[in-house]
């Protein structure tokens, strides 16, 4: 009934309709606020809301300044695995099918297509720094 008003008010003017609707999706913009009504969109009892602090959860996988240095020792003492060796090898040559042929390596002995990827990358990294280096 109401949105029903709002809706021919919206046709009338020459807004875009799907504006009312874009709060609600994940653009990271703020829910609007509830109207007390028991139907639409933004039913429910208003409340004011709390400003809650942060979880440490939403801090997980962030790579800290210690965590990266540890592990840049550690490559440097222990090297590559003989996978990624065989990955820098594929690599080195340079065409886009041993590119690929390195992707698909780094999909089987990881299990996925993202881990694969980002092993590529960190691989093609290595590459680059060792000729940087020579």
């Amino acid at each position: 009934f109401w949105l029903k008003a709002e809706i021919t008010q919206r046709l009338n003017s020459n807004a875009p309709l799907h504006n009312h609707f874009e709060a609600m999706g994940k653009t990271g913009a703020a829910k609007p606020e509830p109207t007390g009504m028991a139907a639409g969109l933004n039913k429910g009892f208003i409340v004011t809301r709390r400003e809650l602090k942060q979880k440490p959860s939403y801090r997980r996988g962030r790579k800290s300044e210690r965590v990266g240095l540890v592990r840049e020792v550690v490559r440097e003492v222990v090297g590559f695995a003989p996978y990624e060796r065989r990955m820098i090898e594929l690599i080195k040559i340079g065409s886009a099918s041993t590119f690929k042929r390195a992707l698909k390596l780094a999909k089987k002995r990881l299990g996925t297509h993202r881990r694969g990827k980002k092993k590529r990358d960190e691989m093609s990294e290595a590459v680059s720094a060792m000729r940087r280096k020579a």
